[in-house]
């Protein structure tokens, strides 16, 4: 699969400096995942329902470690 036109966008919560960044992009139905600190790092492919659940579990803390 080729990504490499891909329209990524980061996450608001992305720090400058910060450990935690991440970016999306949309794929048809299915949401794209990865670490936008290095964009050789895996994809992370979800379909977008299981994508809007995670962020529902996030934004509640039940993923919290």
């Amino acid at each position: 699969m080729d990504i490499s036109k891909t329209r990524w966008r980061k996450s608001s919560r992305s720090s400058g400096g910060g450990q935690n960044c991440v970016e999306v992009a949309r794929m048809g139905g299915s949401v794209m995942i990865r670490d936008s600190k290095d964009e050789a790092s895996p994809v992370h492919l979800l379909p977008s329902p299981a994508f809007r659940m995670l962020v529902g579990r996030i934004k509640q803390g039940g993923l919290d470690l």
